[in-house]
């Protein structure tokens, strides 16, 4: 997911509603930040919005890793509120995301180039079921661009509605992601 508009602090919250973002309504702050986007990026928000919380507060500058990424739910314009799927706290920095293939493309492409290790014997991936065809226009696009940096190598892996990986030093459950495990060569 890609960050819109700029990080606002939680002022006030209930369960998982978003109800002051920075001391005013949620939904006003969300339609002052959808009144800057370009066409494009207002068609995701209605279709792709989400809501990233900082996993940790302890920094300075936040960006877009540093955020456990959340689907909207729903908005309520007459009550200000905006629905997440998470529990919400207040005094919690958050910000608010659009997913996007191009985005999910550059990401995964960024973290495989920064894979280190030597050359892979194997690799697992866990992909979710939002991705796929579902996101992008061709099939199994997360497999062949890990075959395409890292390959050829065997790949075995499935679809989920879930996956784990870290934010900062935490593992987290996340959603329209895809996790990889790559294996080294027994020496």
């Amino acid at each position: 997911c890609r960050p819109i508009g700029t990080p606002l602090v939680v002022t006030k919250a209930e369960d998982n509603m978003l109800v002051e973002l920075g001391g005013r309504p949620a939904f006003v702050q969300l339609r002052a930040i959808y009144e800057t986007l370009d066409d494009h990026d207002k068609q995701l928000v209605k279709n792709s919005l989400h809501v990233g919380r900082v996993a940790s507060e302890y920094q300075d500058h936040f960006e877009a890793g540093d955020f456990l990424v959340r689907n909207v739910v729903g908005a309520d314009p007459e009550t200000g509120v905006v629905a997440v799927g998470d529990l919400i706290r207040t005094g919690q920095t958050v910000q608010f995301h659009v997913r996007d293939a191009h985005t999910a493309h550059e990401d995964l492409q960024t973290l495989l180039t920064r894979q280190t290790q030597k050359r892979p014997a194997g690799a697992i991936i866990f992909t979710c079921n939002g991705r796929g065809r579902r996101l992008f226009s061709t099939p199994s696009h997360d497999a062949a661009c890990l075959q395409q940096l890292l390959g050829p190598l065997p790949v075995a892996g499935f679809f989920a509605q879930g996956e784990i990986g870290p934010i900062g030093r935490t593992n987290c459950l996340h959603g329209f992601t895809a996790s990889i495990a790559l294996f080294e060569a027994a020496e």
